[in-house]
């Protein structure tokens, strides 16, 4: 009896997947997908996304399926069909018709840790006051006359406290969410904002686990720190807002909610805030961390990097800040900065999904669909980037470093949700190469490798030891 009904049971789920299967290719033939394969039923081809970015390769999955299939290929990840993009006309058009073709989708995971008033996961005309708010408080003129002289003190005060073996990723993480703080609330670093970064440090880990608190204790421990971080965050919303009531307000991202004509309720400032700290504490302080390992692998290019800014330290005295103009004289820095970018951008690309039948380059991609816009496949293509895969700073010498014309470099993403500290990060950047450049030399403590998934990291946070320039024994305090 047990073996008929088994016998019964695998008959009905051969037959279910065979359904699914033959329904999968007559809808195709029927919408003309871009070619592809959806793999298996459910799982689809998850397993040899996770699989393939355990090698050295930046990108394996979507290049063995580019060679087979061409830059728009069809594919079935966690749970839903998705079109993949390598093709940057592909790739704009989905950034320009954000709210209109296509709209942001995350996994309920990432909102369960960032909130639903997180600038990422807003749509509509809320995330566009949100995204331009944002953007006016970290445009030139406030970088310049209001951010710059703490960007230039946090970063030498956390120097200042390195000694011999540091694990460069660690430090880099420290600035950037002491940088963070001060910026969104005018905290300078203290047992309050160490206390709200070790919380914060769980939270991060969440993002990269499975999304699912019954098998993952990591993503349990990370829900658990997000309310601890809330908390908190909610309790300086609430001090704010009787100072600001009072007709007192501090110039920082805080005070500008607080203050606007919007009215905000706490939770959704909190939501905002707690996003906006993620947004600036990992992804600035990765690619800090992975600029100095690829001049560290590039001698040449540190050496000429170390002569540009020496010649902007000899004319300022030893304890004198970096002024805007100085900051406007570091031209191979920036070259430097966008091949770092190009090269390791942590995010690879963005999760969009079709609102309607999205009609491209002779295909179809159907309503409810998601599609995946791969930044870096593009910077990695050999057909915009000559010698993509080799780190070389020069090519932006020539103010493109693109082999070809066209919208082909977007490490902050593009249209309506522009990443809105881009020029804010690009400054954090060149502002942490200046000093670290000018105060140390410094070896790998060990091998490090990089690693691409979920996001892109060096394995062992990148072990490094330090000495000051002017002393033979490694740096002391």
């Amino acid at each position: 009896m047990d073996f008929i009904l088994s016998l019964f049971l695998f008959s009905s789920l051969s037959v279910i997947i065979l359904l699914l299967y033959t329904s999968r290719r007559l809808s195709r033939r029927r919408l003309r997908l871009p070619p592809g394969n959806l793999g298996l039923p459910f799982v689809g081809e998850t397993l040899q996304l996770i699989s393939a970015y355990k090698t050295e390769n930046p990108e394996p999955f979507i290049d063995e399926r580019v060679t087979r299939f061409g830059n728009l290929f069809t594919t079935h990840v966690f749970g839903e069909p998705t079109v993949f993009s390598a093709d940057p006309e592909t790739n704009r058009f989905i950034l320009l018709n954000e709210g209109k073709l296509f709209e942001c989708s995350y996994p309920g995971s990432i909102s369960n840790l960032l909130g639903r008033h997180s600038l990422l996961l807003m749509k509509g005309s809320l995330h566009k006051r949100m995204h331009s708010l944002t953007m006016s408080f970290a445009n030139t003129s406030i970088i310049r006359d209001h951010l710059l002289v703490d960007i230039d003190r946090l970063i030498r005060l956390n120097l200042k406290g390195w000694n011999n073996r540091v694990f460069l990723m660690e430090e880099a993480k420290k600035i950037t969410f002491e940088l963070a703080v001060k910026q969104l609330m005018s905290f300078d670093p203290g047992e309050w904002t160490e206390s709200l970064r070790k919380e914060y440090v769980l939270v991060i880990e969440g993002f990269f686990t499975v999304p699912l608190p019954i098998f993952s204790t990591t993503y349990r421990r990370a829900i658990k720190a997000r309310s601890k971080v809330a908390e908190a965050l909610g309790l300086i919303v609430r001090q704010r807002r009787k100072e600001s009531e009072g007709g007192e307000r501090k110039n920082d991202m805080l005070g500008a909610l607080l203050s606007g004509d919007d009215a905000f309720s706490d939770e959704e400032i909190v939501d905002f805030l707690l996003a906006l700290l993620v947004a600036g504490y990992e992804t600035t302080s990765t690619i800090m961390t992975l600029a100095v390992k690829f001049l560290t692998e590039t001698p040449l290019a540190l050496a000429q990097l170390k002569e540009e800014h020496d010649g902007i330290r000899a004319k300022k005295n030893a304890s004198e800040a970096l002024e805007w103009n100085d900051y406007k004289s570091m031209p191979f820095t920036q070259c430097v900065v966008n091949e770092t970018l190009r090269i390791a951008n942590i995010i690879s690309g963005v999760f969009r999904r079709a609102m309607t039948d999205v009609h491209i380059k002779g295909y179809t991609i159907p309503k409810g669909w998601k599609v995946f816009a791969s930044f870096r496949a593009v910077h990695l293509d050999h057909d915009y980037f000559k010698d993509a895969r080799t780190f070389n700073p020069w090519r932006w010498q020539n103010n493109s470093g693109a082999t070809s014309p066209g919208n082909v470099f977007t490490p902050f993403g593009g249209g309506p949700r522009l990443c809105p500290g881009y020029e804010l990060a690009r400054v954090e950047l060149s502002v942490f190469l200046h000093h670290l450049v000018t105060y140390f030399s410094w070896v790998p403590a060990e091998e490090d490798k990089l690693v691409f998934f979920p996001t892109t990291r060096t394995q062992k946070r990148y072990p490094i030891l330090v000495r000051h320039r002017d002393e033979s024994q490694p740096c002391k305090d």
